[in-house]
């Protein structure tokens, strides 16, 4: 079987963490490769997961020392995903990606709801839009 990898760049904006490892990494750039089939001399081909490599910056009190560090492919998205919120409330993430979303928007256009509501009730405002639409209330124990 041909061994299958990729290699990438990520950039991080922060610094960040990844399990297992009891370093926090800087900001910055770093080389990432990921082995997408089994190594040749592998025991059982079929239960290998993709292996990732995260290249590591040296420390300044090892200039020369290359490091690396091989990571689950899910614990590299989830490190990836808290530097791209950068302090944003995951809520407001949400919402942006859902609206941006053309299922969504058809939903909400049959539903005659409007962006502004939709924008209103996760802010936690329930005061009506500047359209003159009526207020989406929070909670099923409202009265109308």
């Amino acid at each position: 079987m041909d061994q299958i990898s990729n290699s990438t760049i990520a950039v991080f904006s922060r610094a960040f963490t990844l399990p297992g490892f009891d370093e926090s990494l800087p900001a910055g750039e770093y080389d990432i490769e990921t082995e997408l089939s089994a190594p040749p001399d592998h025991l059982d081909p079929e239960a290998w997961k993709a292996s990732v490599l995260v290249h590591l910056h040296p420390r300044a009190s090892h200039p020369g020392l290359t490091r690396s560090l091989t990571v689950s492919l899910a614990d590299l998205d989830r490190a990836r995903a808290r530097d791209k919120l950068s302090g944003k409330v995951f809520s407001q993430v949400y919402l942006e990606e859902q609206l941006a979303d053309p299922m969504v928007r058809l939903v909400m256009l049959a539903d005659g709801v409007s962006e502004a509501q939709i924008r209103h009730l996760y802010s936690g405002s329930n005061i009506s839009d500047a359209e003159g639409e009526r207020p989406i209330q929070k909670g099923p124990d409202h009265d109308e």
